[in-house]
């Protein structure tokens, strides 16, 4: 065995299992499995543990003569960027932006941006969002400073980040419920201290805009392959129906005349 097959009795893990229903999908759409093959082979496919339950899954497809389909890497790949120690940028960054005021209006610091250690913001009869889910980090600890005198800081974070929130609420107050969310290994710690003075500091925790797309994808075709499978079940009944309609019937004789074994009837010379 070469070092680019793992072991068949290797756990799989749900990218794989992800993978491979991809190729499935793709092949139905493109004619290659029916709506029978391809619900059993995705059955097979959640149901698999290992790899070597997941490799004959896809081994036919495509067929003899038509454009290869990508082959299912049933290996480890290096972790690729995107996690959180690429989003750490450390060193001497001061960050993108450190600052923002808001006056009878407003501000925005969300997409790709850096968070510095510590990002001070002030709000009086405005508002302003602070999102967190696309930025980097300077550091492993920020620090959010926000005072809002009647008005209003959000503070928008992605899953798996630690939140802190120390601030002091004069009628008026600071968001509390994302508090003790446990985080994930490696990733920065948000703290949110500062002012509120009847005014909100509000801390939500929400999915990066492009993991929101893809569940939304999924959600699009699982209500698909559901439409497909009614329809399915609709055809088969009414295959069913025409059938049993088509079926000859036997023909309605309540006296049995029809019948072939039935004996005729005694003749007055017969006795």
């Amino acid at each position: 065995m070469t070092d680019d097959v793992p072991a068949p009795d290797l756990r799989a893990a749900d990218a794989d299992r992800e993978k491979v229903a991809e190729i499935l999908r793709d092949a139905l759409a493109e004619g290659r499995l029916d709506m029978e093959e391809f619900e059993e082979r995705l059955d097979a496919t959640y149901k698999a543990r290992t790899y070597g339950e997941l490799a004959p899954i896809t081994r036919d497809l495509p067929g003899a003569g038509t454009a290869p389909v990508p082959a299912v890497s049933l290996t480890k790949d290096p972790a690729r960027g995107g996690g959180w120690a690429d989003r750490i940028v450390g060193g001497d960054d001061p960050g993108t932006s450190s600052w923002a005021v808001a006056v009878m209006s407003g501000f925005q610091r969300k997409g790709r941006w850096t968070a510095p250690r510590r990002f001070n913001c002030f709000a009086f009869w405005g508002g302003g969002e602070i999102d967190l889910r696309e930025a980097n980090f300077a550091d492993r600890e920020i620090v959010i400073n926000a005072v809002a005198i009647m008005g209003g800081v959000e503070v928008i974070v992605p899953p798996g980040v630690e939140v802190v929130v120390r601030g002091v609420g004069i009628m008026g107050g600071f968001d509390h419920r994302e508090e003790g969310v446990p985080a994930e290994p490696g990733a920065p710690r948000v703290v949110v201290t500062g002012l509120a003075f009847w005014g909100g500091v509000g801390v939500e925790r929400k999915l990066p805009r492009a993991e929101r797309q893809r569940l939304r994808e999924e959600r699009r075709r699982e209500k698909l392959e559901r439409k497909e499978e009614r329809r399915r079940q609709h055809l088969d009944r009414a295959d069913r129906h025409r059938r049993e309609v088509e079926a000859p019937r036997p023909l309605h004789d309540p006296l049995n005349l029809h019948s072939p074994h039935r004996r005729p009837a005694p003749r007055p010379e017969d006795d």
